[in-house]
């Protein structure tokens, strides 16, 4: 039997390769692993675990779709990004992109009882776990077809940390993984293939190893001040030379929160609360904060140890009043830069502030590269 299973999985890497080279390629760096203790199929992120009694028994479309379901909860790396999110909420998010993807696909077909959820195909597994999270009813009885990930991947010689372990193992489980991307990509431009699902192109900004954690992302946006000593003989700074100097440059940081409701309390204090950390780390950084919906409420004071003042709204959004009012308040000689929290659906200006801006998108927010001024980070809890 173990034979003949062997033979069906690859007709069913075989059919995939005329699908599609790119995903073909892939499947091709995940070990294929038969078990009867697996009810029907999953990944640690590195194999995939197939049950073969049950894998005989289904058709030929439907194998290929089993197997490729886990070769991309492994190479999306669904297994190492879960952390300590919940893994039943979690495992959900994962086969909702995963199945949006496979359904982009040509020829290929997802199961009757596949989960679907179009309006979040297009969001990484991380903004989908954070839309599920808020959601009251969601699909029961998941089978978590995600395992932990595999022991050995990593481990040092000698004692070593249980964390410091981990983290080893999944770094090698990235860059096995990327590679593996970049295998994919080089053999899907060779055949003239090089499209991909709309869906996976989201993820894979996820795995991007430039990208930053929105927190690593705010300090380095907010801490942009005279504390860089850009220009200074930094040979001077440790005798104090620069100090009256640094005194009489502030920066001011405007924040806005996007009251219309497309954001909930707990993202406002997630991330005023990492705002007041950097206030009390730089106390040169002041900080006005703004609510605004349709219209524009502030600014309010906030200072590194300031109550978050209640906040106020919830109209439609528009971003043009609080643009508005910072410009009217702004000076040249103040450094001033904007930080705007919201899920970017609303009313732009016409033309763009000429100030910085960082936008902090909530999940299932505009895509990142929609914002047509300023930078974007995603807020991911």
């Amino acid at each position: 039997m173990t034979a003949d299973t062997d033979q069906l999985i690859s007709a069913a890497l075989l059919r995939l390769r005329m699908r599609s080279p790119f995903f073909a390629t892939l499947a091709l760096f995940a070990r294929v692993r038969l078990s009867r203790e697996i009810e029907t199929a999953a990944t640690d992120g590195r194999t995939v675990f197939i049950n073969p009694d049950y894998f005989q028994m289904l058709p030929a479309l439907e194998q290929d779709e089993l197997i490729l379901h886990r070769v991309l909860h492994a190479a999306l790396l669904h297994v190492t990004r879960r952390g300590e999110r919940d893994p039943e909420i979690w495992n959900l998010a994962g086969d909702i992109v995963v199945n949006g993807i496979i359904a982009g696909i040509a020829g290929m077909a997802l199961p009757t009882d596949a989960v679907r959820e179009t309006r979040l195909e297009h969001l990484s597994v991380e903004e989908v776990y954070e839309v599920l999270l808020h959601e009251p009813e969601r699909p029961l009885g998941v089978e978590l077809d995600l395992l932990e990930p595999p022991d050995g991947w990593g481990q040092a010689e000698g004692g070593s940390s249980e964390g410091s372990i981990a983290t080893s193992r999944n770094a090698r489980l990235e860059a096995y993984w990327r590679d593996a991307h970049q295998h994919a990509t080089v053999v899907a431009l060779a055949v003239a293939q090089g499209t991909r699902p709309a869906g996976l192109t989201r993820e894979l900004e996820m795995l991007n190893p430039a990208r930053l954690d929105w927190r690593a992302h705010l300090w380095r946006y907010l801490a942009q001040t005279p504390t860089d000593f850009q220009g200074y003989d930094r040979r001077f700074i440790g005798r104090g030379l620069y100090l009256d100097a640094l005194e009489g440059e502030t920066l001011r940081v405007r924040v806005a929160v996007d009251t219309s409701g497309s954001v909930d309390d707990r993202q406002v204090q997630t991330l005023l609360s990492e705002v007041q950390g950097i206030l009390r780390a730089y106390p040169h950084v002041h900080c006005d904060l703004y609510y605004a919906d349709a219209q524009v409420y502030g600014p309010f004071p906030l200072t590194a140890d300031s109550p978050i003042p209640p906040p106020i709204g919830g109209g439609g959004t528009d971003f043009r009043p609080f643009f508005a009012a910072v410009t009217q308040r702004y000076t040249p000689h103040e450094r001033t830069i904007c930080m705007y929290l919201t899920d970017g659906f609303g009313d732009f200006p016409a033309e763009p502030p000429d100030l910085s801006v960082l936008w902090v998108v909530t999940a299932g927010g505009r895509a990142l590269d929609r914002f047509p001024c300023g930078e974007a980070v995603r807020l991911l809890m």
